[in-house]
Formats: C-alpha cells, sequence, structure tokens
C-alpha cells in the first residue's frame, strides 16, 4: 500500500468522524470464559481461542498464554501497526522492521509474599529495528508520530480510569 491508497482508504472515516464526532467513538470488547479447576482464562481473540493461565513465576506450567506477555504483544501489535502505517503515510520504505517489547515485573508483589513490590510492570521497554533509507529527520517523524497515534502505547502511558463489576455490582475502593 502506499500514501495515496492509504490516505484515499481512510479519507471517508476521517470525514465521516469530522461530520459526526459520536461516530469515531467505538466501543473495543473483549470476553473470556473462566475454568476455575484448571485456572485458566479462555479469551476469544476474534481470530481464535486462547487460554491464559498462571505464569510459571507464579506456578504456572508454562503450557497457556500469560496476560502480561499478551499485554506486551498487545503493544507490539499495535506499534508495529502504526509505524507501518504512519512510514507509509509519510512515503518511507521500510524494507524490514521489527519491533520488541519488554517489562519487568516483581513477581513477589503478585503472590502477596512482599508488600512494598509493585503488582504489574516496573519498566516497559519499546524498541524497533528498522531497515530504511530514510534520513534522520524522518526517522525521528516515525518514531514520534508512531509513539503518538498507537493506541496501546498511549494507553499505558496516560492510564486511564478502568472501572470494575461483579455480577453487575461495581465495587468500592
Amino acid at each position: 500500500m502506499n500514501a495515496d491508497e492509504l490516505r484515499a482508504m481512510q479519507a471517508p472515516l476521517k470525514s465521516k468522524y469530522k461530520e459526526s464526532p459520536e461516530a469515531g467513538v467505538v466501543t473495543l470488547k473483549a470476553q473470556g470464559s473462566l475454568d476455575q479447576g484448571h485456572l485458566v482464562c479462555r479469551v476469544e481473540t476474534g481470530k481464535a481461542m486462547v487460554e491464559a493461565g498462571l505464569h510459571p513465576a507464579t506456578g504456572g506450567s508454562g503450557l497457556q498464554a500469560c496476560s502480561g506477555d499478551m499485554l506486551l504483544e498487545a503493544l507490539v501489535a499495535c506499534a508495529g501497526v502504526t509505524l507501518n502505517a504512519v512510514a507509509t503515510a509519510l512515503g518511507i520504505k521500510v524494507r524490514h522492521g521489527s519491533v520488541r517489547a519488554e517489562g519487568d515485573l516483581d513477581f513477589r508483589g503478585t503472590l502477596g509474599v512482599a508488600r512494598d513490590a509493585p503488582v504489574g510492570f516496573k519498566d516497559i521497554r519499546l524498541s524497533f529495528e528498522v531497515d530504511t533509507d530514510a534520513d534522520d529527520g524522518q526517522v525521528q517523524a516515525l518514531l514520534k508520530l508512531t509513539e503518538r497515534y498507537c493506541v496501546v502505547y498511549q494507553t499505558l502511558r496516560q492510564g486511564p480510569p478502568v472501572a470494575i463489576t461483579l455480577n453487575g455490582k461495581r465495587l468500592t475502593a
């Protein structure tokens, strides 16, 4: 796909969202089913069923997907697609590229071993390797715009509020 094809594909959507801002708000959904006997949650991804379980560092077998890995995979997927789209829009030819995300977890927090250990990622690092003839200015623009428009990256950076309910009732803090 080239920049003109990308613009043509997105033009009607951009026009629609400018005319009707409410049309630009789309609720994405994910759903899973619990299997307490195996300590897994089966997540419907839209393309396949993924069985998520405990990470080996918390007693899991390693046979199921780890939700922490899935978070990093979502970041890699979003950042990679965004970088491709931005490169296309800017007319930057990428011959080959890769995206990598790494995150540091202290499982003492997850297991309740140490109250001072955080539950969740302490640090996440996102890196790209790109084979391109683009000059330094173009590469900087590519990275800056990828950062700006990557939904998962921005969600992690901004930390939106998350409401939790149980049987339809909101839990209080």
